[in-house]
Order: structure tokens, then C-alpha cells, then sequence
């Protein structure tokens, strides 16, 4: 098995900007796997707050080539157990290996890869379009340059329900509010009810990440069901948000992959947890791997790919929310 790496610094439409950050460009590591003759592609971003980048993620891979390379026979699952113990530290450069390996392994058996688990396709739920931070303005701009049916909102200022009340002004659109970490368990508590009568559909990760007491206090209180995020990065995460979140937002690239993202969504599903995958802007290579995962989803939000000014990849297409999978196999995605 051949390991190619492609690094790219991908360019935003708009800034975007949360309650943590603000940036106008993404890095991203695409991991190109090549097995009799057969292609497979992954993705990785970096990302600050989990201590991420390219770099590492280049060097670690490269320090275990030979290892990965004599993996090429394995099954996904016995892939991803093979290489947990190596990665464990670097989840971000483990989610492209095995993003890229379930694509390949796929492509050979000549079907997609939700075919390859089994799954059904014709529930599948819409994604949002993330609205992220700026003036009122801005914002609103932004909702009439994309009309979507259902927007995820950025708030963590001191002016959040007054922002919603203006964007509600011009759309009749599902809203979701994502306060990455940025508020009080009372003002969560506060706003719930507020966001409610403005037609919010959920909180996601109002509080700190590892505020438990706050969450308990805001699961039992709130208006609105709350998703973990933050909070819910690994496999054992999932157990612990039952009674302290409605649900959960996996993310492939911090809980290492396709591989540990599914068994955790299925894991959440048999708790009695709403579930739902988050992107991290990254291109079509990553966006079109959630999309195999949405027949196991209440909720998803992967529109990292239609907030860039140009994509590297093509593969899944999405339309006012609805989305289409690629004609080729594996997770139908391939690098331009």
C-alpha cells in the first residue's frame, strides 16, 4: 500500500469566526492510500483548541509508514485497532488514515461505503449552513447570499438573543445555536426559553466542556434540548452525557474516524441520545465520509465544504440542504 499526503490551505468564502476564534483560511491534510491500483482518500483539519496541526500530523504518519503500508489486507475495524495504540495522541492524523483506508477497502468491493455497512439511505436528515459570528449585518447578508431551511447560528456575545431576534426577522428557516463553550449555566438556562420562542430547534454546547454540575443543572432546567460537543470527543464520552446532554455532535476528526464515529453513534442511539455529526470546515474528501454516517443521524451539520471559495476535491453535492451522493464508490470522493 502506497501513503500519499496532499497539505492544503483552504480559503473561506467569509471570515469565520466563533465565541474562541476567528480565521479566514482552514489547513487541511488529505491522505491518499493506494491498494491495487484502487485510490482512497481522507481528511484531517488543523485545529488550535485540540492542538492540531499539519505538521504533526505529517510527521507522525511518516515515522510509521512501513507499519500503515502492511496494513493494506486488514478490515477497516482491525486497521483503526492496529493503529489506536501509535495514534492515540494524534486522533486528528488517525481519522484521515482511516477515512482514507474505509474508502479504499470499499472501492475494491466495488460499492459505497454505507452499501458496505449496510445502511439505508432513504431517511437520510438535511445539514445546516453555519451562520458564523459577525455584525447583525453581516450575518444576515450571509442568510440571503445562501437561503437554507435550517441554519446553525455562532452566538457568544453579550448580545446573542437580540442577534437571533434580528436574523428571525428574515427567515422562516430552522435555527440551532452553537455557543461553542461560551456561556453561564444561567444565561444557558435564560436563553433556552427566549431561543425557544424564536424558533431554535437545540442549544449545542452552551457550557465549558467540562462544567458536568452546570450541564446536569441546564439538562433538567432548559427549554431546549442540548447537544454535546465538546464534551463528547471519544468513544467514552458517549456513556458519560446521558443525563447531562438530550444528545450527541461526533466528530470524525476528534474522536480518530469513521470507524470509532460510527460505533459511537450507534452506542449513542441504544442510550437514548439524539445524534448528530459536525464537520470542521473540511473539503468534499471529509464532508462526502459524513454523509455515509447520516442514516444513523437525527441532526447533521456538514457544510464545511460550501463555506470554502474553492474546493481541492469533489464528491457528495448538497442543495438547499438535501444531500446527493457521489457515482463513485468508496466515500465518492476524489482530489481535483
Amino acid at each position: 500500500m502506497i501513503i500519499k499526503l496532499h497539505s492544503f490551505n483552504l480559503e473561506l468564502k467569509h471570515t469565520f469566526t466563533i465565541s474562541r476564534e476567528s480565521h479566514d483560511f482552514q489547513e487541511t491534510l488529505i491522505v491518499e492510500l493506494i491498494s491495487d491500483g484502487f485510490h482512497g482518500f481522507g481528511e484531517a483539519t488543523s485545529n488550535p483548541y485540540y492542538n492540531s496541526t499539519i505538521d504533526k500530523m505529517i510527521h507522525i504518519i511518516k515515522k510509521n509508514t512501513a507499519f500503515i503500508a502492511s496494513l493494506s489486507a486488514e478490515k477497516p475495524t482491525a486497521f483503526w485497532q492496529k493503529l489506536q495504540p501509535i495514534f492515540k495522541d494524534d486522533l486528528f492524523a488517525l481519522c484521515a488514515l482511516d477515512m482514507a483506508f474505509n474508502d479504499v477497502f470499499a472501492r475494491k468491493q466495488n460499492k459505497k461505503l454505507y452499501e458496505i455497512w449496510g445502511l439505508k439511505i432513504d431517511k437520510n436528515p438535511m445539514t445546516d449552513y453555519t451562520i458564523g459570528l459577525d455584525s447583525v449585518a453581516k450575518m444576515i447578508a450571509k442568510m440571503k447570499e445562501v437561503p437554507w431551511p435550517i441554519y446553525k447560528i455562532k452566538l457568544g456575545t453579550k448580545d446573542d438573543i437580540q442577534i437571533v431576534t434580528e436574523l428571525r426577522k428574515n427567515t422562516d428557516a430552522i435555527f440551532r445555536i452553537d455557543a461553542n463553550c461560551s456561556w453561564s449555566v444561567d444565561e444557558a438556562i435564560e436563553n433556552s426559553y427566549k431561543l425557544k420562542e424564536l424558533g431554535v430547534e437545540f442549544l449545542e454546547q452552551p457550557l465549558k466542556a467540562n462544567d458536568f454540575e452546570g450541564a446536569k443543572k441546564l439538562y433538567e432546567k432548559s427549554a431546549l434540548p442540548i447537544i454535546a460537543d465538546e464534551s463528547c470527543i471519544v468513544e467514552t464520552d458517549v456513556e458519560k452525557c446521558v443525563g447531562l446532554f438530550h444528545g450527541v455532535n461526533v466528530k470524525l476528526t476528534k474522536c480518530g474516524g469513521l470507524t470509532p464515529g460510527k460505533r459511537m453513534l450507534e452506542n449513542a442511539k441504544k442510550l437514548g441520545l439524539k445524534t448528530m455529526v459536525g464537520c470542521m470546515t473540511e473539503s468534499a474528501v471529509g464532508i462526502s465520509a459524513i454523509a455515509h454516517l447520516l442514516p444513523l443521524l437525527d441532526y447533521v451539520d456538514m457544510d464545511g465544504s460550501l463555506l470554502l471559495k474553492e474546493d481541492i476535491a469533489k464528491g457528495v453535492t448538497i442543495n438547499n440542504g438535501v444531500i446527493s451522493y457521489a457515482d463513485t464508490n468508496g466515500i465518492g470522493a476524489i482530489l481535483l
